[in-house]
C-alpha cells in the first residue's frame, strides 16, 4: 500500500504533486523536480490503486463543514494519497478555544475481501502503533473510529514544512549546520521507536517527505502507515520509498538499521540536492555529495558514507551511536537549544524555594548536610549552619578570610578551608573550634576524610595529609603549583589535579604512583570509576585517564576552559565550561552524549540525582536537567551568579548564589 506524505502529517506524493509544484512561484534552481511514484520505473514500492479507485476516492471527499462523529468539523484538504486523504478540522468538544486537527479517512473499497482486510488491518496498525507512543517527535494521536467502508485516525495538527517542501524552496544549498541538526533530532526520535517496549518499532520510510519541521523549528517524524513492531528473524513485505530504502529491505527484512541507512540517504539528499529516486538505487558512493556541493566537512561526509554502507553489519550499530558521531562534529557545535532535541526546551514545572537564607556576601561553596543542619561557607568570612528543613540560622563561625572551600564531615566535626591560610575543624553542633591546622597559602580546595586523615589542598603548592582528631600534618605532597583541586580517594589512593597542569594519583602514605601532565591549570576535581580518572583542565579538554597508569584513555574538547568537577551517573561523565555548556560524556568512549546551553559560564559542578542532573551558571540559573536526554526538567532563577555547586539530600536541592543567598529547591 503506498504511504501517504501530507502537509502537517507529511503531503501526498501522488495526486497532489502537481499542485504543489505550481504553487510555488519561483521554485530553486538548483532544485532537481520531485518524481511522481513510479517516475523513470523507480518510485515508491507500494501497491499503487489503479487510477479508477483513486478516482471513486476523489469523488467521494468530505466537503468543509461535514460533521463526524458529532465532533470533528472538516476545515479543508491537506492532501490526498494513494488510498488515504487528509483533511483539516476542528475538534469542536473544545468550545472556548480553536483546537485544530488533522483527520486522516481511509476510504476501502477494494472488490477483494482479503486485500480490504489487509488495508484495514495497515491502517489499524498505524492508529495502534501511534496511540502507543509518547515523544515530543512524533504526531499525537487522539482518536481512531469507523463510518461505514471509511475508517478515520484523528492526529495532531502541526503547523509547519517538510523537509522535502523546505529544500524545494532553498535557492542554493542548505547549510551543514542545519541538516546535522535536524539529523540530531531524527535520530532521537529513532532511538525512541528503536527501544520502544516491549518490541523495537522501525520506521521504514525515513525521506524527507515524512520529516516536518514546525514553527518553532522543531523536527517531527510523521506517517506510521508502514512502520512495523520488530520481531527478530522475523520476514516481511518489501515496503518502502525506492532511493532511500536499504537492500535488505528490498528482502524482506525490517530492522532497526534500515533506518540507518534511510536517514544516510535522506540526509545526502538534502546537502546533495541528488534526489535518490532519480537515481540507481544504491548508487550513492557513486556520487559523493562533494561533487556538487563541494562545502561538506570531510567528517559529515564519513559519517553519511558509513550510514549508507550496503553491508548493514558495517554502518552504525544504532542510532545512538550515530548521533554521538554528530554531535561531535564542528557544525554540531553552533546547534543552540537544551538537550539534543531541536530548538530550545522549556521548563516543565516553575520552582518555587522551601526556603532561603541571606548571608553578608556571595556564597561560592558547595553545601554539606548533616543530621537535619546545612553548612556552607561564605566570602563574608563565615561558616554558617541552618536547619535544613526551615534554613532557619543556628550558628555560624568567623574565619579572617573568604570561603569558597566546601565543608566535609567527620566523626560529628566540620572541617573547611578559608582564604586566611588555614584548615579549620569545627564542632558540628556547637560551632566551637576543635583546632586548625596553618598553610603558606589561601585553602581553596575541599577537604576528604580517610583512615581517620583529612586531605586537602593549598596555593602554597601542596596536597596535605592531616590527623583529624588532633590537626597534626602527617605528611604533605609537592606539587607544582597551586592545589585548588580538591582530593578524591578511592581505594587508598588519592586524586587530585593543580594548577601547573598535572593530576596526579598519590598512594595514601603520600608517594606518587602517577602523573599526567596537561597543557594548562587543572582546578577540576576529578570523578573516579572502576577503570577511569575524569578530570577537566584549562585547557578545554575534559581527559578520561587510566586509572592503573594515567595514560589517556580519551579527551573531549569542549569550546573553553574546564573548571567545573565532572560527576559521574548513568555511565556518563557530566561536567560545564566556560563556553556556556554542561557535557554529557559517555564514560568508556569520551562521545558526546548530550550538551546543554545556558546564557553563561558553567564552572559550576553538577550534582546528580536519580534521573536528574543539577547545577548553576554565571548567567544566573539553577538548572535541573533530565539525565538521559539532557532536556530542561526546571530552572530556577537567582539574582547573582551562580558559581556554587548543589547538594542533593531528601529530595532538596541546596546550593549558593552571588546574591548573597543560599537557597532550598524541591528537586
Amino acid at each position: 500500500m503506498k504511504s501517504l506524505e501530507t502537509h502537517h502529517i507529511g503531503m501526498p506524493e501522488s495526486t497532489s504533486e502537481q499542485s504543489k509544484e505550481q504553487s510555488k512561484e519561483q521554485p530553486s534552481k538548483a532544485s532537481a523536480p520531485r518524481p511522481t511514484p513510479n517516475e523513470k520505473g523507480r518510485g515508491t514500492q507500494y501497491m499503487t490503486p489503479p487510477a479508477s479507485e483513486a478516482q471513486e476516492s476523489a469523488e467521494g471527499r468530505l466537503t468543509d463543514g461535514h460533521l463526524l462523529q458529532n465532533r470533528y468539523r472538516i476545515l479543508g484538504l491537506i492532501g490526498v494519497g494513494g488510498m488515504s486523504t487528509v483533511y483539516k478540522a476542528q475538534d469542536l468538544r473544545f468550545s472556548k478555544v480553536t483546537r485544530l486537527c488533522c483527520v486522516k479517512e481511509m476510504l476501502n473499497t477494494a472488490p477483494n475481501p482479503d486485500v480490504r482486510a489487509v488495508i484495514k488491518a495497515n491502517f489499524e496498525r498505524e492508529a495502534n502503533i501511534l496511540a502507543s507512543l509518547n515523544h515530543p517527535g512524533i504526531v499525537q494521536v487522539y482518536d481512531f473510529f469507523s463510518e461505514g467502508n471509511r475508517s478515520y485516525l484523528v492526529l495532531e495538527y502541526i503547523d509547519g514544512k517538510d523537509l522535502e517542501d523546505v529544500l524545494v524552496e532553498t535557492e542554493g544549498f542548505l547549510t551543514e549546520s542545519q541538516v546535522v541538526s535536524w539529523a540530531i533530532q531524527v535520530c532521537e526520535v529513532l532511538s525512541y521507536l528503536h527501544g520502544h517496549e516491549p518490541k523495537p518499532i522501525v520506521f521504514r520510510d525515513i525521506k524527507p517527505a515524512n520529516i516536518m519541521k514546525d514553527k518553532q523549528g522543531r523536527i517531527r517524524l510523521v506517517d506510521f502507515g508502514i512502520a512495523r513492531i520488530f520481531q527478530s528473524g522475523q520476514k516481511g513485505t518489501m515496503i518502502g520509498t525506492e532511493g532511500y530504502t536499504p537492500p535488505e529491505q528490498y528482502r524482506g527484512s525490517a530492522e532497526p538499521r534500515v533506518d540507518i541507512y534511510a536517514l544516510g540517504a535522506t540526509m545526502h539528499h538534502l546537502l546533495s540536492k541528488q534526489d535518490p529516486r532519480l537515481e540507481a538505487p544504491f548508487s550513492f558512493h557513486e556520487r559523493p555529495i562533494h561533487n556538487t556541493n563541494p562545502t561538506i566537512s570531510r567528517e559529515l561526509t564519513e559519517i553519511i558514507e558509513k550510514a549508507l554502507e550496503y553491508d548493514i553489519d558495517k554502518r552504525f550499530g544504532s542510532t545512538e551511536e550515530m548521533q554521538r558521531a554528530l554531535m561531535n562534529l564542528n557544525s554540531a557545535r553552533g546547534l543552540k537549544g537544551t538537550g539534543t532535541f531541536g530548538a530550545p526546551s522549556l521548563a516543565t514545572s516553575e520552582v518555587t524555594p522551601l526556603w532561603r537564607f541571606r548571608c553578608e556576601d556571595e556564597v561560592r561553596s558547595t553545601p554539606a548536610v548533616w543530621q537535619g543542619m546545612v553548612f556552607i561557607g561564605a566570602y563574608d568570612h563565615n561558616l554558617y549552619a541552618l536547619d535544613a528543613e526551615s534554613g532557619k540560622f543556628m550558628w555560624k563561625y568567623p574565619t579572617e578570610g573568604g570561603i569558597g572551600s566546601s565543608p566535609h564531615i567527620y566523626d560529628g566535626r566540620v572541617f573547611f578551608g578559608s582564604s586566611d591560610r588555614l584548615l579549620y575543624a569545627v564542632n558540628g553542633e556547637t560551632g566551637r573550634i576543635a583546632w586548625t591546622c596553618p598553610t603558606q597559602g589561601s585553602v581553596w580546595s575541599s577537604p576528604q576524610v580517610a583512615l581517620d586523615h583529612v586531605f586537602f589542598g593549598s596555593d602554597d603548592g601542596h596536597l596535605y595529609a592531616v590527623n583529624t582528631h588532633s590537626g597534626r600534618v602527617a605528611w604533605k605532597f609537592s606539587a607544582e603549583g597551586k592545589v585548588r583541586s580538591s582530593p578524591v580517594i578511592k581505594d587508598d589512593v588519592i586524586y587530585v589535579g593543580c594548577e601547573g597542569g598535572v593530576a596526579y594519583a598519590i598512594d595514601i602514605n603520600g608517594q606518587a604512583r602517577w602523573r599526567f601532565r596537561a597543557r594548562r591549570g587543572i582546578t577540576s576535581t576529578p570523578a573516579v570509576t572502576e577503570n577511569i580518572v575524569c578530570i577537566g583542565c584549562q585547557d578545554a579538554y575534559v581527559y578520561g585517564l587510566d586509572i592503573r597508569s594515567g595514560w589517556s584513555a580519551w579527551r573531549y574538547r569542549t569550546g573553553g576552559a574546564v573548571i567545573s568537577s565532572p560527576t559521574y551517573a548513568n555511565g556518563l561523565f557530566i561536567i560545564g565550561s566556560i563556553d556556556n555548556y554542561l557535557y554529557a560524556i559517555d564514560a568508556e568512549s569520551g562521545r558526546l552524549v548530550w550538551r546543554y546551553e545556558t546564557q553563561g559560564q558553567v564552572t559550576s559542578n553538577p550534582a546528580s540525582s536519580e534521573d536528574a542532573v543539577y547545577f548553576g551558571s554565571v548567567d544566573g540559573a539553577i538548572y535541573s536537567l533530565d539525565i538521559r536526554t539532557g532536556d530542561l526538567r526546571w530552572r530556577f532563577q537567582t539574582e547573582g551568579s551562580v558559581t556554587s555547586s548543589p547538594t542533593i539530600m531528601d529530595d532538596v536541592v541546596y546550593i549558593g548564589s552571588d546574591d548573597r543567598y543560599i537557597y532550598a529547591l524541591p528537586t
